[in-house]
């Protein structure tokens, strides 16, 4: 039986590189195209990217899944009756539907932040990543004397429709975690945002960012941490966005 050839010093820096990186480096070529495999994989990938964008948020299972953690949960919808609309209007997907409000005001209160999860542009990411994360988060917000507001899950939602949620119950804080736009690498990247006091006149500079929340990005014991020291910084500082700095990887790193 013959052995098969050996990596030739090139193939075998680029197999060690291709353990460090789901980026698609080195790919192998025939002429002037890709070889048949990668060329597979990258149409695989690509596919299972655009049926995350389509795909629909299972509400019953997000709901049990987050059960719990102890907190009342509450599904309401934007604007955009359907994906299509979400796709073409994005205005729509920043407004809540008509009763939404309804189904909100009955839990309103004085909250310090309130979680909303919508499906975004992957309802795989927030199935597979949002009560892993909030495991990790509300227990540690509970214990610093945060008042949580109910978990709102929102179907067809954007970022900016956390601000009209925070307002109809009452909280200082929008904590939006949402599917993120599928990479050909992670058809199912979460993305958490964070808007201190959000009002009609909030801008996306007046947010802060956690992305790539997932076990191959940040994982959820990371991401968690992060989430409650950009929270806690917030409440702080009484703000949000481009003048609040996210330090909390020094601190993961031990760097005091």
């Amino acid at each position: 039986m013959t052995k098969p050839p050996a990596k030739s010093e090139g193939e075998a820096l680029w197999a060690s590189l291709r353990k460090l990186t789901d980026a698609r480096i080195g790919l192998k070529r025939s002429g002037a195209s890709l070889a048949t495999a990668p060329l597979l994989e990258f149409q695989l990938a690509h596919a299972r990217a655009r049926d995350a964008v389509h795909a629909p948020l299972d509400e019953v299972r997000l709901a049990a899944d987050l059960v719990p953690l102890g907190l009342p949960v509450l599904n309401v919808g934007s604007a955009a009756e359907n994906k299509a609309a979400y796709l073409m209007r994005p205005d729509l997907g920043r407004q809540l539907a008509p009763g939404a409000a309804g189904i909100l005001a009955p839990h309103a209160g004085a909250y310090d932040v309130v979680f909303v999860i919508s499906d975004g542009l992957s309802a795989l990411a927030v199935r597979n990543h949002a009560a892993r994360l909030l495991a990790e988060v509300i227990p540690v917000l509970r214990t610093q004397g945060w008042r949580v507001a109910p978990l709102v899950i929102v179907r067809h939602g954007r970022v900016a429709i956390g601000d009209a949620i925070a307002a109809q119950l009452g909280a200082s804080c929008a904590a939006v975690l949402i599917g993120e736009r599928p990479g050909l690498s992670a058809p199912d990247s979460m993305g958490a945002y964070f808007t201190w006091r959000p009002g009609a006149q909030t801008t996306d500079a007046d947010r802060n960012c956690i992305s790539n929340i997932r076990p191959a990005g940040i994982g959820y014991a990371d991401a968690g941490f992060k989430v409650s020291h950009l929270l806690e910084a917030m409440r702080g500082r009484q703000m949000s966005g481009v003048g609040l700095k996210d330090l909390s990887d020094r601190l993961l790193l031990g760097d005091t």
